[in-house]
């Protein structure tokens, strides 16, 4: 295969580990002790994209509330709306472009 592809192909692998994980923390934003995850991308072998992907331990916030007649402390999760959205449209675009790149490839070589 052409190495532009391999890595075309490689980077929308890892653009969609990365939606994956910013999915998962939007979803368990209302999930108590919830520690959302981080995706990092890296320049793999051959021009191709690597995906690490790792939790983010810091605490949420702290609160009381009433669990009958009893008082009990909670943690909420760490994650942050106002980060996520605007990380996940800047993925989705990236993802968008690679695949637009790709299409272009199919494009030149039907012709």
């Amino acid at each position: 295969m052409i190495p532009s592809v391999n890595s075309t192909i490689s980077a929308l692998q890892a653009y969609k580990s990365k939606m994956r994980v910013t999915a998962n923390n939007i979803a368990n934003v209302n999930t108590d002790r919830f520690k959302k995850g981080s995706a990092i991308l890296r320049e793999g072998t051959n021009g191709g994209v690597q995906v690490n992907v790792q939790r983010v331990n810091t605490p949420g916030i702290r609160y009381k509330t009433f669990e009958g007649d009893r008082l009990t402390e909670k943690e909420s999760s760490n994650v942050n709306l106002e980060e996520e959205i605007p990380e996940m449209m800047i993925t989705q675009r990236t993802y968008e472009a690679n695949l637009k790149m790709l299409q272009t490839h199919d494009n030149i070589l039907g012709s």
